[in-house]
């Protein structure tokens, strides 16, 4: 893009960002844009975490991310005036009925709310910001960057959204963005017309919102927040747990009596732990019914892997709203000369002559909504409702890795200085995420030593052989 340099942020040394709040000082490579009104905006590719791996496309994804100039023709903004946080919704307009005719496409197209995609050649981002003021949805730009970088520290299976940094002149986006987004929320929910009517206030007078420093930077001319996609269908009760219990503890016990769960609480093996947990699930009519008729023990294993990893990523982090908001993307899975390969279902089916007929139908999750952790303030449901505690199968290297990261931690290690340097985060909030890591190291090991945690969850290998041998593990992650 033609207001774009490049350039490695060195702004923010180590200890300069531990104010009271969370702040704009954040560390990574960084590319410029100059808004209409002059300002200097970032997009900032978070520093690397030491020891996390990054694969080719989530580098590809980061980059094209912070190639994106929110001013330029070919590119519309709008107001995400669904679910229940205020967003702003990036697309391409290079082709299409509105191709180049930006204030068109403002105008009309946006009005449409998600069927605004349809007007657009594609969908190149959503902007999220914090929002915690009064009558809102919980959300903290910070968490999403927390959950892309350490499911990469573990290698986890689960499909955890690449996240950039992004800054945004506050006049352009309120001008573009917030006025219309509270005006077009007025017949939405009231949680998002509430988060659109107190950023249109904050962006006029940065000094209503408190915690300031959680959604402006520092001279209080900009917002920022986060740059990522959201992939995927929302998973029912199958997954997400029937919810019947309403908001808080109570879904998420709902959310330990899916199949998943169910098979992660037995101490059986891997095979008749699945069995088990579909059984007793089946039980529930709600989750019967969204479970159809055939659900394969393969899904279930890959379920079950997925979920440890969402419980552990949700314990370190404080999470308060997972239940309901997991998400999937359906796959066809076959073994082909005993190497297992799959292709979306989405571009193919069984037969087609990319895929052969007798592959399965394999739902991967996504775990996309990731904003309501990170604040001291948030309420931890997997800790209170014991999840970890409650676990009996878990993946051997993550176990190890969890042990490498509380060692670290504790010690102020190069992840501790990468989290307390990196994402502008306080030191309350960074000593929560050490605390949590340790609690949670602490259970597992427990767990371990009393000879009850079995480390098989290995789903690609029970796909392609039919079973799992439990792995022998040091409980001291040796």
């Amino acid at each position: 893009m033609t207001h774009a340099k490049a350039l490695l942020s060195s702004t923010f040394l180590l200890l300069s960002s531990m104010t009271a709040q969370a702040s704009d000082a954040v560390i990574g490579a960084e590319m410029t844009f100059t808004s209409p009104n002059g300002l200097m905006e970032r997009c900032v590719r978070i520093a690397s975490l030491p020891g996390a791996k990054y694969s080719k496309d989530d580098l590809k994804e980061e980059e094209a991310f912070c190639e994106i100039d929110l001013y330029h023709t070919n590119v519309a903004l709008c107001p995400k005036t669904w679910s229940t946080s205020p967003g702003m919704m990036v697309y391409d307009i290079s082709e299409g009925p509105y191709a180049g005719a930006r204030d068109r496409f403002h105008r009309d197209a946006c009005r449409e709310g998600k069927s605004a995609s349809a007007q657009a050649k594609d969908a190149l981002a959503k902007f999220k910001v914090t929002m915690n003021a009064e009558g809102t949805s919980g959300t903290f730009s910070t968490a999403p960057l927390l959950y892309y970088h350490l499911s990469r520290y573990f290698d986890m299976t689960v499909k955890v959204p690449v996240a950039v940094w992004r800054s945004m002149d506050a006049a352009e986006q309120s001008k573009e963005v917030a006025r219309p987004g509270l005006s077009l929320s007025g017949n939405t929910g009231r949680m998002n017309h509430e988060g659109w009517r107190h950023l249109v206030n904050a962006e006029q007078n940065p000094s209503t919102y408190s915690p300031t420093d959680e959604l402006f930077t520092s001279d209080r001319t900009q917002i920022y927040g986060v740059l990522l996609t959201s992939p995927g269908h929302r998973y029912g009760s199958e997954v997400n747990g029937t919810r019947k219990s309403g908001w808080g503890k109570g879904q998420n016990f709902d959310f330990q009596e899916t199949p998943a769960f169910l098979a992660l609480r037995s101490m059986l093996p891997l095979e008749q732990a699945i069995a088990h947990g579909l059984s007793e699930a089946r039980k529930d009519s709600q989750i019967n019914r969204d479970l159809g008729s055939d659900v394969s023990a393969h899904q279930v294993a890959y379920w079950m892997r997925e979920v440890s990893e969402i419980v552990l990523l949700d314990f370190i982090f404080s999470q308060q709203d997972r239940i309901g908001n997991i998400d999937f993307t359906p796959y066809y899975y076959w073994v082909e000369e005993g190497e297992l390969k799959h292709k979306k279902a989405n571009h193919h089916e069984p037969a087609d002559g990319t895929v052969p007929s007798e592959a399965i139908l394999i739902r991967r999750t996504n775990l996309n909504d990731n904003d309501a952790a990170g604040r001291v303030a948030y309420a931890n449901f997997a800790k209170s409702t014991q999840m970890l505690e409650k676990i009996r199968h878990f993946d051997a290297d993550i176990y190890r890795r969890l042990i490498a990261l509380n060692a670290d931690l504790t010690a102020q290690g190069e992840i501790y200085q990468w989290l307390a340097s990196s994402l502008g985060m306080t030191e309350r909030q960074v000593s929560q995420v050490v605390k949590n890591t340790a609690l949670a190291t602490d259970i597992l090991r427990n767990s371990c030593e009393r000879g009850e945690l079995i480390f098989d969850l290995h789903p690609k290998r029970f796909f392609e052989t039919g079973q799992v041998v439990a792995e022998q593990v040091s409980c001291d992650g040796a």
